[in-house]
């Protein structure tokens, strides 16, 4: 399905994307797979990797000299590449702009925008108040520098997308005026309906054990910690039981030895990070999936742990509550004594909750297919709204003239 009959060139500018882990990267591939499938071109402008030789061939992806971000060390920003990406994307034709990260790429793609005069559209993934500790302890920045910060980048931008209605409240107060749209980032249900390999619970060693999963960037804020600090009362009642932390990032090496201080030996395991590919057959090793963290505007790892059936215990929020509003998908808790009794409870009684008509309808809300087609109604506001802004802009330029 093209837009309006036709088929679009569309650009995402990022600062992050494959081979890097993380819910953006996540989200730009699930975006750009499903927009290609309904016949539109969508190129990738992003930062180089030292994971991704540079002869290394990426049909459509475009990749800029960058050095590692200040503070998020495995996070990059593209140090050159202005004008070239200008001019890759005047041969390639652009029809819009799409900008999923604010900082590097992010103004580049506003540039290219610009010259071109097609629209932009920006997708606000990250709520940067819960991530003011990086920079100087926290010392360095306030959540007043994130609004100025937030009012400037969104200058000039046509529409933004919101991932939850929580990011949105957010903008809404910095005094964001750009219309804005609240799409949940869709899911691929296809990767999780068959497992690549049925036997990596096997191969874990973990055939008849109750299991645990976390899975995402190992980062103080994602509060993997509390996970850790709840398993000895996991295991005073259900013994067997082990955690396994997908992923890596900062924190790690202060979690192993947080749960190395606590005794608990093999029942935390740090598998490290996967390829992205493994990432459904780990959520199928796993009995449970469970996060304390508190700073997700939207939770992509709950919705592909519902996406490989299987239920999500996790922090209470908004979002969460909302998300989790069944036992047969999963529940929400705010207190480490309730965490621990809804993993006991689900894991002492693993088909109790099993109506599937639940997770189903949630599933179909958040396809991969329902996502692409969203956006692209968002692209097409942004093109009738850019197009008013230019016959305004051009109704103005010519008033003196018509008046003379």
């Amino acid at each position: 399905m093209a837009l309006g009959g036709v088929e679009m060139n569309i650009g995402i500018f990022t600062d992050t994307y494959f081979p890097q882990v993380s819910g953006v990267a996540t989200s730009i591939k699930t975006l750009k797979d499903d927009l290609e499938r309904k016949g539109h071109s969508v190129y990738i402008f992003t930062t180089t990797d030292p994971h991704v030789p540079d002869d290394a061939v990426e049909p459509n992806v475009f990749r800029f000299a960058s050095v590692p971000f200040v503070s998020f060390t495995d996070r990059r920003v593209a140090i050159r590449g202005l004008f070239h990406a200008y001019s890759v994307a005047k041969e390639l034709q652009l029809d819009l702009v799409h900008t999923q990260t604010e900082f590097s790429m992010g103004y580049i793609g506003k540039f290219v925008a610009r010259q071109l005069k097609v629209p932009t559209v920006h997708t606000y993934h990250t709520m940067y108040e819960d991530y003011l500790h990086y920079v100087m302890n926290g010392h360095l920045l306030r959540p007043y520098h994130v609004k100025q910060f937030m009012r400037a980048y969104l200058y000039h931008v046509t529409q933004v997308i919101t991932p939850s209605e929580r990011a949105k409240q957010s903008l809404l107060g910095y005094g964001i005026k750009t219309p804005m749209t609240v799409i949940p980032t869709g899911v691929d249900l296809t990767q999780f309906k068959a497992a690549k390999d049925p036997h990596l619970r096997e191969r874990l060693g973990l055939t008849d054990v109750p299991v645990l999963l976390s899975l995402s960037r190992v980062a103080y804020e994602k509060r993997i910690d509390k996970v850790i600090a709840a398993m000895p009362s996991v295991l005073a009642q259900v013994p067997k039981a082990v955690l396994l932390v997908v992923g890596d990032g900062p924190a790690r090496e202060d979690l192993e030895h947080q749960a190395q201080s606590l005794g608990l030996g093999q029942h935390v395991r740090f598998i490290g990070q996967v390829d992205h590919s493994d990432v459904p057959d780990y959520y199928r090793a796993a009995d449970i999936f469970v996060s304390a963290s508190d700073s997700e505007s939207q939770g992509l790892t709950y919705i592909e742990a519902l996406a490989a059936e299987r239920k999500v215990v996790a922090l209470a929020a908004s979002y969460t509550n909302s998300l989790l509003d069944d036992p047969a998908i999963g529940t929400t808790f705010t207190t480490q004594a309730e965490m621990v009794h809804q993993l006991v409870n689900y894991l002492q009684h693993p088909h109790a909750f099993d109506d599937p008509a639940p997770r189903e309808a949630k599933l179909r809300a958040i396809s991969a297919d329902l996502f692409g087609d969203r956006v692209l109604k968002v692209y097409a506001h942004a093109q009738e709204r850019f197009d008013e802004e230019l016959a305004e802009e051009a109704e103005r330029l010519d008033e003196p003239t018509m008046k003379g």
